[in-house]
């Protein structure tokens, strides 16, 4: 079930919302793991066991490493080793044999195997719990309903953000749902539906169009307009289903963190990925990179856990190379800025010619990566960005649509919208306390809401990216 459904809009999320406001506060927790079971079920009831037996093994490993103290670390290699073996069986069992079926003389068959949506999160959330426990940051969860809530949470289950065990082990026991959280739950709600509906799904009918293409079938200015709507359609459509979720938390009493700060202005890839999927990048900083060493160890050790990190970081999204190639890009940067001491250079004032110049530079590194992430494999990303660069010969008969084909007006205007929302001009909006603003904020909320409703009403284009994640 998507967010931007009508089913979830007016069907599940108001009977949901009437039962839990209406309830006494012991019931709270009931009903919200009924409705997350019914929402993960809705589109694949199959794939539950994977979600009850992650439940389990990490209930019962939890438990056991309190209980066998001097055993804690083989425990948990063998609870983490179970939740890893859903994620590469589902996920990397087809990408892993057609690698090595590569090799000279080996054949192995491939599976009809379909991944379970949001594996990748739920299992990454049920792993940071049992390292919590094992760390000692949190107590297990002797009541297994409440862990399976904290797992199967229906704002955050499907696609993020990645919520941290000790983050919300309190709220789960205890949380206060008032007028002030449902009215801010609500508002990131239609702020985040309107990013998906208005600007990402726009953005990523350019983008659908130019990628289904060979590069030598359309101009260099075409290829930079597909990097570009690619750039915004997967910020709007990720960013818009992180704020979807994070307004559902409020409105139940969870505090959620923030999952994006308009990366998009960032002048270094270092602080691209400290405002980029926030809750992913502080996940490998606290349960891979610092038990890896972090920074305190030898130069070398250092560059080869950010090396591990960025790889892994690759490989979490998806089993293809150019996921893994788009880690490395990234891996490459953050290495790079970091023998060069970045972050003393960010601590020191710059003139605005300096300013912008790293922003050109942050944007050339991650408009690069997305077209390498966007890209069904590598020939087509390199094929590309020789096109986007200049260094491909097009012949203009080959050019099968003009640039008009993939940017009307409306076009012009989102891209407009996408680029103004991308930086912090209205980012504290939703917290006016001047009555008249406030008034005008809601005006044009409803606004949005009923705009939102209409384009969903109209249209089947309604992927969300991360759902293949």
């Amino acid at each position: 079930m998507l967010f931007s459904s009508m089913t979830f809009l007016f069907i599940f999320l108001p009977a949901v919302l009437t039962l839990y406001l209406a309830a006494r506060k012991e019931l709270h927790n009931p009903i919200l793991l009924t409705a997350s079971i019914i929402f993960y079920a809705w589109g694949e009831p199959k794939y539950l066991a994977i979600m009850f037996l992650t439940v389990i093994i990490n209930y019962i490993g939890a438990l056991a490493i309190e209980k066998f103290y001097n055993r804690k670390k083989l425990i948990l290699i063998l609870t983490v080793l179970s939740d890893l073996s859903f994620l590469i069986y589902y996920k990397y069992f087809n990408f892993i044999i057609s690698n090595l079926n590569a090799i000279p003389g080996v054949n192995f068959n491939t599976l009809d195997i379909i991944m379970p949506i949001g594996i990748s999160f739920y299992t990454f959330q049920a792993l940071s719990y049992v390292a919590d426990v094992y760390k000692g940051e949190c107590k297990a969860q002797k009541d297994i309903y409440k862990l399976s809530l904290y797992i199967c949470l229906f704002p955050q289950l499907i696609a993020g953000p990645i919520v941290k065990y000790h983050d919300v082990s309190e709220q789960i026991d205890n949380r206060t749902v008032n007028f002030d959280k449902v009215d801010l739950g609500v508002k990131r709600f239609i702020t985040g539906l309107a990013k998906k509906m208005l600007i990402a799904n726009n953005m990523g009918l350019i983008a659908d169009k130019i990628f289904a293409q060979t590069p030598d079938s359309f101009s260099h200015l075409t290829a930079w307009l597909g990097a570009f709507a690619y750039t915004f359609q997967i910020y709007f459509d990720f960013s818009g289903y992180s704020d979807m979720a994070i307004g559902l938390g409020l409105i139940f009493g969870f505090n959620f963190m923030e999952n994006f700060n308009y990366p998009y202005i960032s002048k270094s890839v270092t602080e691209f990925w400290r405002r980029w999927h926030i809750s992913l990048s502080t996940w490998f900083k606290q349960y891979v990179y610092i038990p890896l060493g972090g920074n305190r160890c030898s130069k070398l050790k250092n560059v080869i856990n950010l090396g591990i990190v960025f790889i892994l970081t690759g490989i979490w999204h998806g089993a293809n190379m150019t996921f893994i190639v788009w880690g490395i890009w990234h891996g490459f940067f953050i290495i790079t800025e970091k023998l060069f001491n970045i972050k003393k250079f960010d601590e020191q004032k710059h003139s605005p010619k300096v300013n912008f110049l790293r922003h050109i530079y942050c944007i050339f590194a991650f408009m690069t990566g997305w077209v390498i992430f966007r890209a069904d494999n590598i020939k087509y990303a390199k094929d590309y960005l020789m096109n986007m660069f200049g260094l491909m010969n097009i012949n203009k008969e080959n050019i099968i649509y003009p640039m008009s084909y993939y940017a009307g007006r409306l076009e012009i205007i989102v891209f407009l919208a996408a680029i103004t929302l991308s930086i912090p001009i209205f980012k504290n909006f939703l917290y006016y306390k001047n009555k008249p603003l406030k008034a005008a904020v809601n005006i044009w909320l409803l606004f949005l809401l009923f705009l939102s409703v209409i384009t969903m009403a109209a249209n089947t284009y309604n992927p969300f990216i991360y759902f293949r994640f």
